[in-house]
């Protein structure tokens, strides 16, 4: 794929400065960029690289313009016209093209316009896929499901029954939406099952990442809202509620009838507690483990840094130690009031 400059300046919202019909095929960073490329220039420690960079075109601030040696593209954010040039010069494939002979769909599924299905992809009855979706190889969509337009599902990714996705949703490969939910009934040291009859309800442009899990609800549904990100091999047990635009990165795990709010950032490996809240714009860093609600905005960390294993030893041995040091010290402020 290629585009001139005067093109690729229109799909960023950029101002071009340079030769507008020169082409660019490929976005690669300041110091391995060539010609045909476009580089850009989002931190300033990278700045002292600009002088010497082979880029066709730099996407940068304004501030930066005057010591760029070659055309550039002036945007308030470079980083978001980072991400514009990658999407107008993408050449990933799509997951399936046409239906695939070896597909098996069921007579009463809802097919849209422009609807492909890969190689041995199954779309059971009721199922509803509108205009544009597309399925890759080896997915199971379960009956009564619904994916809005344009959805995208790459290889071997599993739909349970009963699940809607809305439009323009991207789902990677090996997730799995709608599987049970964690729910059991002990009854004299025997477990029984509790069928889990909510169903998994996901917004519009949501995208869900490689082996994650999102299960269904126990008697409500498990909800996504509009806007969210979800990295690979997160774990969403039932009833689980995330806000608009939240973010979330790789290995977090959250318990049951948690409730996530709007514009959260959720660093990679953080644990939640379940039957809790968390307020809207919460920013948690990574490995954090969350068991309490959160109620103000802000950044949240917990956990300990990586220390020598020597340190560490000796850190682990004071924190076990820490309540005998707390009563110790409490006797100690007693003696000096007194004294006072």
């Amino acid at each position: 794929m290629s585009v001139t400059l005067q093109q690729l300046a229109q799909a960023l919202g950029a101002e071009l400065h340079g030769d507008a019909a020169k082409p660019v095929h490929r976005v690669n960073t300041l110091d391995k960029a060539g010609p045909g490329e476009v580089a850009f220039l989002t931190d300033g420690k990278y700045r002292h690289l600009l002088k010497d960079t082979r880029a066709a075109a730099v996407i940068l601030r304004e501030a930066d313009r005057e010591a760029c040696p070659v055309a550039c593209l002036v945007m308030k954010d470079p980083y978001l016209g980072f991400a514009l040039a990658a999407q107008a010069l993408d050449t990933t494939p799509a997951p399936a093209q046409d239906i695939h002979p070896s597909a098996v769909v069921a007579e009463d599924a809802s097919l849209g316009e422009g609807v492909a299905i890969g190689a041995n992809a199954v779309i059971e009855s009721g199922v509803v896929l509108e205009d544009g979706v597309i399925v890759g190889p080896g997915c199971f969509v379960g009956k009564n499901t619904r994916l809005g337009a344009r959805t995208k599902l790459w290889a071997n990714v599993t739909i349970y029954h009963g699940v809607t996705l809305g439009h323009d949703c991207l789902v990677q490969a090996g997730a799995v939406i709608g599987a049970d939910g964690f729910g059991y009934a002990n009854n004299q040291g025997e477990w029984v099952k509790i069928p889990q009859l909510g169903g998994v309800v996901i917004g519009n442009r949501v995208e869900i990442g490689a082996c994650t899990t999102i299960d269904r609800g126990a008697l409500e549904d498990t909800r996504i809202a509009d806007n969210v990100i979800i990295d690979n091999q997160c774990q969403i047990a039932h009833n689980v509620e995330i806000g608009y635009g939240t973010a979330m990165a790789g290995g977090t795990v959250m318990a049951g009838s948690l409730k996530v709010g709007k514009y959260c950032i959720i660093g990679g490996a953080s644990v939640f507690n379940g039957h809790m809240e968390i307020c809207d714009g919460v920013t948690i860093t990574g490995m954090a483990m969350v068991m309490r609600p959160i109620t103000e905005p802000g950044i949240y960390s917990s956990g300990i840094p990586l220390q020598p294993n020597k340190e560490w030893r000796k850190t682990a041995a004071r924190v076990m130690r820490i309540d005998d040091m707390h009563k110790r010290l409490s006797q100690l402020e007693k003696k000096l009031n007194n004294n006072d």
